[in-house]
């Protein structure tokens, strides 16, 4: 392969330059609109407290930060098997409209959304937990598992005898040829329920977020320390503990652990209370329905809700994923180089991997939080954790597909900053561009789960809905998250066609979902 210097084809894409610049002007255009500024007193101060405390961890609450480690890992197990095998029994159907719309909305909503709503149901129980993270799950894994059949051979279906029914094929023919990939996902995605898992812990669930929730509140950033030492031990070792022969023990002694958690009882008939009381909208639940009166006080409850709440968080919610976008991107431009030996070095390499791990390992949710306690109650927040998150991913893989590249490039070709410039980032800006729209949809819900925090994006609305008891608001607050979610998945399609960014692999994908 010829070098930059003599090969035109590596000239950089100006169509894509342009939609990147499109995105920071937008970003740019909305910055007086966004609230950044610095809520806390003294967010210096607060940051040496917490640096402090992380350099000196205090594991002398060891009993119940283990309780709450295996807490979080029977969460994630129990969780994602669930979400697996119901993936698995989709994704066959994945190509009919309907299932892919019902997949499609589970997994739009974040797993704190889901859980708040359960907690109406089943309380604050192990099954919140588990269906917290089993209903988006089981989206997220029939839309992977149904891209890696796919992707798979068609040969072997073609070849199999004229009349075999559907099943046959799909369980001689087109699974054994997906099955390595479908371990290795669900591995990853196993890692995802563990943060997923933890944060449960910030809406009362006992994991490993509630004792740092509590630990905060406190001021004790030791036992934080502790807390998160813990955290990124239980995910940096996951590939050693989990191994699939184990899979099934894992899995009773997690419903069995699950099963001894004390929660306290729900009345009887709370499913059908809130089917058929709590999610009716209000006007619809108390008037008449043949009554005029009744949809003229429904509309004007939407238009209320709409207005009041709907649009400002919608508002904020899209201010702060633009921004974070954007943040994101730069993260991940300076940030893949930082893991290439021919740039950083052997050490280099090794720490740049390493902070890389860090902030990608870290749920947004939780990282928001910590950033929450130094700057107080703002968009910067939110901004700074989703776009360090999010960058943290799309550098990891970018640095993995600049691996391949430096390999293919020639013994002349420039070193340092130049090889960064026009060698390494022209040849795959198509894969990063592609990988910024690919994880806009997930900015937009992250954004959105934020809210929580008290930050005024459509989950604050949602929280402060459900503390009110008026669920039904929560609910049309929570399809309104959908559908926008929904909406930026599809711009991002017609974005990456017209730009001819094409489809990333699915592995690839996986690694975002």
């Amino acid at each position: 392969m010829r070098s930059i210097v003599s090969d035109r084809r590596w000239r950089w894409p100006k169509g894509r330059i342009f939609t990147s610049l499109v995105f920071v002007a937008i970003a740019v255009a909305l910055l007086p609109a966004a609230d950044l500024r610095i809520a806390s007193h003294d967010p210096w101060a607060e940051l040496g407290r917490m640096v402090q405390g992380l350099l000196s961890p205090d594991f002398s609450a060891i009993s119940s930060l283990s309780r709450a480690a295996a807490l979080t890992i029977a969460f994630g197990v129990c969780g994602v098997a669930a979400g697996a095998l119901a993936g698995f029994l989709l994704a066959p159907l994945y190509r009919f409209v309907t299932v892919r719309i019902i997949c499609v909305a589970a997994r739009s909503i974040h797993e704190l959304f889901w859980a708040i709503l359960l907690m109406q149901v089943t309380g604050l129980s192990a099954t919140t937990g588990i269906l917290a993270l089993a209903i988006p799950y089981a989206g997220i894994f029939a839309k992977v598992y149904s891209e890696y059949l796919d992707e798979a051979d068609p040969r072997p279906a073609r070849a199999m005898p004229p009349g075999s029914d559907f099943i046959s094929v799909f369980f001689f023919a087109r699974l054994p040829l997906a099955m390595r990939e479908f371990g290795t996902y669900t591995l990853y995605r196993l890692e995802c329920g563990l943060r997923s898992s933890a944060v449960l812990g910030f809406v009362g669930l006992p994991t490993l977020g509630f004792e740092l929730d509590t630990f905060f509140k406190q001021g004790m950033y030791g036992a934080v320390a502790a807390v998160l030492i813990i955290y990124y031990l239980l995910i940096a070792t996951i590939r050693l503990w989990m191994r699939w022969p184990l899979a099934p023990v894992y899995i009773l002694l997690s419903v069995w652990f699950l099963s001894r958690l004390q929660t306290p009882p729900m009345a009887s008939g709370a499913l059908m209370r809130f089917l058929g009381h709590d999610i009716v909208p209000a006007p619809l639940r108390y008037g008449a329905w043949g009554d005029a009166t009744t949809w003229q006080r429904f509309g004007d409850w939407i238009g209320n809700l709409f207005f009041n709440q709907a649009l400002p968080g919608l508002g904020a919610t899209m201010i702060v994923a633009q921004l974070a976008l954007v943040v994101a991107g730069l993260v991940a431009l300076i940030g893949f180089p930082l893991i290439l030996r021919p740039l950083v070095g052997r050490w280099g390499a090794w720490a740049g991997h390493l902070g890389l791990v860090i902030g990608r390992s870290t749920p947004e949710y939780m990282l928001a939080y910590i950033m929450l306690q130094m700057f107080g109650p703002s968009m910067l927040p939110a901004v700074i954790a989703l776009g360090l998150h999010n960058g943290a991913i799309i550098a990891h893989l970018l640095g993995r597909q600049s691996e391949g590249v430096h390999a293919d490039l020639r013994p002349d070709a420039p070193k340092g900053v130049d090889l960064y410039a026009w060698e390494i980032l022209p040849r795959i800006y198509g894969n990063f561009l592609a990988l910024c729209f690919y994880r806009w949809e997930i900015i937009v819900r992250e954004s959105a789960i934020v809210g929580l925090l008290g930050m005024g994006t459509l989950g604050f609305y949602v929280g402060a809905a459900i503390q009110e008891i008026r669920v039904d608001r929560a609910v049309f607050l929570l399809l309104v998250t959908m559908l926008a979610t929904i909406v930026i998945d599809m711009i991002s399609r017609r974005s990456r066609a017209a730009l001819g960014l094409g489809k990333l692999n699915a592995r690839v994908v996986a690694r975002m979902t």
